[in-house]
């Protein structure tokens, strides 16, 4: 049996809401995925979505950013959807930048806004 892809979920602050939203839409594709997320992040997806089954890392500015990075760098990662907050100042920005680095060196599938997280559920759907 194939392994399942593994996606990486990961939202600013502002945008956490958000990602716990768009995931409870899209729990049906999700669940046919291992999923991986940054700390709170992954709370507040494992609240809103509790049939998931979602495996939390540290929080962004604690390291989870880099975890999730070298998760990419090894080929665990498949897909990333980082909801990103363009409007407030992130202390840990150059792990951001790092991990969306990474996703584009490794090739792997990225949405940064909701618009194109939508397409990348409705691909995975057909």
């Amino acid at each position: 049996m194939p392994e399942r892809q593994c996606i990486a979920l990961i939202a600013h602050d502002q945008k956490k809401d958000e990602l716990a939203e768009f995931a409870g839409r899209h729990a049906e594709v999700l669940a046919r995925c291992r999923i991986v997320a940054t700390g709170t992040t992954g709370g507040r997806v494992a609240e809103a979505c509790p049939g998931l089954d979602v495996v939390r890392m540290k929080s962004g500015p604690l390291g989870g950013d880099q975890q999730i990075g070298a998760m990419i760098a090894t080929g665990e990662v498949q897909m990333l959807i980082f909801f990103v907050d363009p409007l407030t100042a992130m202390p840990h920005d150059v792990d951001v930048k790092a991990l969306m680095r990474l996703a584009t060196v490794y090739d792997i599938p990225m949405a940064l806004n909701l618009a194109t997280a939508e397409i990348l559920m409705t691909a995975k759907k057909n």
